[in-house]
């Protein structure tokens, strides 16, 4: 196997699938089933992932299902064009993630829909670059200091899944110490060992403090109607 694709192995057991959790594929669910056939969306950093057939894809580099190609912070259309916009864990990666949310608010139709997911606990992930992270209260500032009211706010995924993230690098890290060429082969070893961790999410859910350690958080907004 190639170099490339093993580390694609990598990334989808460490960084699990955007779409994973119930909490995401209920939201994501029901915005796309609302979309009329006369609407369109835009789908911000979509990679190769085509949500529906109504929202279209953006990203920085061009590949198999991508309609545009640009930047977050420079969205290539006029103002008020689309109806729905959505971005996962893509704004983190975003040098000026505030001037790209100024940008998304602009792109937005009034009356238009954003769902906004970032990651909160997760190591350092350069895709190609790695550099924020957002609390309960970070993205929902991120998203309101744009102009747009947040509807929505709901953890990604738990403090379980956050704790795995993190242990899957420090054991990485630790049990290569000295032996860099065995990072990446470690680190696959132990998203599988680990992986379990996760299915404790559940309880999460049943403490006040379930902020405090979630690994990511997604928010639903709406631009002002005119």
């Amino acid at each position: 196997m190639s170099r490339t694709p093993l580390r694609q192995v990598f990334v989808r057991y460490v960084y699990a699938n955007h779409n994973s959790s119930a909490a995401v594929r209920r939201a994501l669910d029901s915005l796309l089933g609302a979309l009329t056939p006369n609407q369109i969306g835009l789908n911000i950093g979509a990679g190769s992932t085509r949500l529906h057939p109504q929202v279209k894809n953006l990203d920085v580099v061009d590949g198999p299902g991508i309609d545009y190609v640009g930047s977050a912070e420079t969205l290539p259309f006029g103002d008020d064009h689309f109806d729905l916009i959505v971005t996962q864990e893509t704004l983190e990666h975003v040098s000026d993630p505030e001037r790209a949310m100024r940008e998304i608010a602009r792109v937005l139709k009034p009356n238009g829909v954003l769902y906004c997911q970032l990651p909160f606990v997760i190591g350092y992930h350069p895709g190609p670059t790695d550099f924020w992270r957002y609390t309960v209260e970070g993205i929902r500032k991120l998203v309101e200091r744009a102009g747009l009211r947040v509807t929505e706010q709901h953890i990604t995924v738990g403090g379980a899944t956050g704790y795995y993230r993190i242990s899957v690098e420090f054991w990485s890290i630790l049990l290569t110490l000295g032996m860099a060429p065995l990072y990446k082969p470690a680190k696959a070893l132990f998203a599988l060992l680990l992986y379990p961790i996760k299915w404790l999410d559940f309880l999460f859910d049943l403490s006040p403090e379930r902020h405090r350690l979630a690994g990511g958080y997604f928010v639903i907004a709406r631009k002002a109607a005119r």
